[in-house]
């Protein structure tokens, strides 16, 4: 449904992307992940049209965004960076005036929409009068109105509380379960992420650095959570085994490595074993590891 190709983009003389490529299938929840400033928002400025790449295309449909915006983004609902209203007017004249600028207003859409999304009881109430909660929802009903194929939503839970997140994260996959609508959206709660997406990849300083499915995170490599001392020693026995410190406290094994023959190992080699428990692997672990570098640093006496 989505494709974009080898994107390049810099600033200034800066790189924001260099080379990034990725696809997101129809009907997909597609995750684009990393730090300030790795790249998620210049990507999806260069997906809406509004930022143009130094090299690089994206297709939305098999439509080039490059080559014919204006067909392409007949396709997609965005709410892109802070979404602006026009505070001294209701909600409801918010949605009439924006949808006009872009071809037409259907109220009985409109008004479909807006309970969809839970403002019916406020969408006639002035907008200075809603709170960060209530503007997000008005910005996913302006999404939400041409009818989308394509969803394209830059942090759009920056800001709520956790009610409006748990709100979010159901809305969002009742249209993929209900509508088979195609998501990509980029986020900082990454256990948010975890729950709604089926893919993601990861950005770091404009390269993408990992793409994969989200439901594979606990088919890699096993991780125990672990105390041993001397932890300089017990590396050293770990990694002769082939396996590898995640973080202080944080290992992981080759699936060939029964855990039972690794404790008796470390306690062979006179390392004392406080801990040593298998433990879930989250998405968090997954990006934390990617961004700080797997095994490196944390095996100092």
């Amino acid at each position: 449904m989505l494709i974009a190709r080898n994107l390049t983009k810099s600033f200034a003389g800066k790189p924001a992307l260099q080379n990034v490529s990725f696809h997101v299938e129809r009907g997909e929840i597609y995750g684009l992940l990393g730090h300030n400033g790795a790249g998620k928002s210049t990507s999806l400025g260069i997906i809406l049209g509004m930022v143009m790449p130094d090299a690089g295309e994206v297709e939305i449909a098999g439509i080039s965004v490059q080559k014919q915006r204006s067909k392409a983004m007949a396709k997609v609902g965005a709410i892109f960076e802070a979404p602006a209203f026009y505070d001294y007017l209701t909600g409801w004249q918010n949605l009439k005036l924006l949808m006009s600028y872009s071809g037409g207003f259907d109220a009985k859409a409109a008004r479909a929409v807006v309970d969809r999304v839970g403002l019916t009881k406020r969408i006639d109430s002035k907008v200075r009068t809603y709170s960060h909660g209530m503007r997000q929802r008005l910005a996913l009903a302006q999404a939400l109105l041409p009818e989308p194929e394509v969803l394209l939503l830059d942090e759009p839970t920056d800001g709520l509380d956790p009610e409006g997140i748990k709100w979010f994260r159901d809305f969002i996959l009742s249209l993929r379960d209900e509508k088979g609508m195609t998501v990509l959206f980029n986020s900082h709660l990454l256990a948010e992420v975890e729950v709604m997406c089926d893919r993601v990849a990861i950005l770091r300083e404009g390269k993408r650095v990992f793409e994969g499915y989200v439901s594979t995170l606990q088919e890699d490599t096993p991780v125990y959570q672990v105390n041993l001392e001397p932890w300089g020693t017990a590396c050293g026995l770990i990694h002769c085994v082939g396996g590898e410190v995640l973080a202080p406290g944080r290992i992981s094994l080759p699936n060939s490595v029964d855990p039972s023959t690794m404790v008796e190992k470390l306690v062979r080699g006179g390392v004392r074993v406080g801990a040593f428990a298998p433990v879930k692997r989250s998405l968090e672990d997954l990006y934390m590891e990617i961004l700080n570098g797997a095994g490196s640093p944390n095996c100092a006496m």
